[in-house]
């Protein structure tokens, strides 16, 4: 007679849990996602960041890294940031503004010229201001959403016509005077809290709310969606024109605050004030569309794109006084960091041969159809 053999009780100590299949499924799946978060394609101009800040830490030592640069790339670009995030809800829907820098210029101007020629309150000078912002953006929308204009070319002529009315305004001279040096005005941009002046509080608060827009709310999915694919969204039920539309004039009310900030920053209204933005804020969306999340435009992103290109920008300034070294970086960064990261922006000429079908809840192109909420 045989007996059967019988596995011998383990005892443990009490207090002890034994690692379970689950748990070790879900150690795996966090530590995959780790992974994936920290990946240079995820986070790659975050790399090339850190890679930027060692080479001018080395190159110049005695002046890169310091509080003092860290501090100037924050305050020198915070408005650099903000128009850079004007045009990223108009990308997410695949609408281009190139009218921002206008507007921005604009709304420069025009506050100097309220407070300096008619002798207006900062209050009512912004808003007077602000209010020819919002005018832009409703123009851009007629002319794109109703007329149907192409909007390349439709906000490029706007911005034409904004350009006439400065030098209408100013004839192309710059506007000064006491009143944009005088509080409560220049407090707006020169006020500092521990030398992190206001404008970098405004870049974050803009930031902030786009990406709860676009992340955690139904308006932002059915923009990707339009984004992704127009016509999959309209037959989907999603209002596209109207979102549209929508961007187009938050794009203008943006750029419009980035110039009034502009001319609290410098105590002046130039006619020129948005010019030099508008490469720069272009560079730094696309860029920013490769980190985070991919192959989207997201604010997150653009801001990241934005520091990165602000430290180079300022350390070949303390490093070497050549004029023609930050366009070289501006350009090339931009190329590797598209190259680097795949090139994953489908542009508007892709998008409209895409025909995949659109998620409602995440705006993906490759999942399935959804009702939209």
């Amino acid at each position: 007679m045989t007996s059967t053999p019988t596995r011998t009780a383990e005892f443990r100590p009490s207090g002890t849990e034994v690692p379970t299949a689950s748990g070790a499924r879900t150690l795996g799946t966090l530590g995959r996602r780790a992974a994936a978060a920290l990946s240079f394609r995820t986070i790659g101009a975050v790399y090339v960041w850190l890679l930027i800040i060692v080479l001018f830490s080395v190159w110049a030592p005695d002046t890169f890294p310091t509080v003092t640069t860290v501090k100037q790339v924050l305050n020198g670009n915070a408005v650099a940031g903000l128009v850079a995030l004007s045009v990223v809800l108009p990308l997410t829907a695949r609408v281009f503004d190139l009218s921002v820098a206008y507007t921005m210029s604009l709304t420069s101007v025009l506050t100097a010229h309220f407070l300096v020629s008619t002798g207006l309150g900062p209050t009512a000078a912004i808003a007077l201001a602000m209010t020819a912002a919002l005018v832009v953006g409703v123009v851009n929308g007629v002319v794109v959403v109703v007329l149907r204009v192409d909007s390349f070319i439709a906000t490029l002529a706007t911005g034409a016509l904004i350009q006439s009315l400065i030098t209408m305004v100013t004839d192309d001279s710059s506007i000064t005077g006491v009143q944009l040096l005088a509080k409560p005005f220049a407090d707006i941009a020169q006020l500092d809290v521990g030398g992190i002046t206001l404008p970098v509080l405004y870049l974050l608060l803009a930031a902030t709310a786009i990406w709860f827009l676009l992340e955690h709310t139904a308006t932002g999915r059915r923009l990707y969606a339009t984004g992704f694919n127009t016509d999959a969204a309209r037959l989907q039920g999603v209002r596209t024109n109207r979102l549209r539309f929508l961007t187009l004039v938050t794009s203008a009310l943006l750029a419009g605050f980035a110039g009034v900030v502009f001319a609290s920053s410098v105590g002046s209204g130039s006619p020129s004030a948005g010019t030099p933005y508008l490469l720069s804020a272009y560079a730094a969306a696309f860029v920013g569309a490769t980190q985070l999340r991919a192959g989207r435009f997201n604010a997150w992103g653009t801001v990241i794109a934005v520091l990165l290109l602000g430290t180079g920008i300022t350390g070949l300034g303390l490093a070497t006084s050549a004029q023609w070294a930050a366009s070289l970086f501006t350009g090339s960064v931009l190329i590797v960091a598209l190259v680097l990261t795949g090139g994953r922006i489908t542009l508007p000429a892709v998008l409209r041969r895409h025909k995949a079908p659109v998620s409602a809840e995440t705006g993906d192109v490759s999942a399935p159809d959804k009702e939209f909420s």
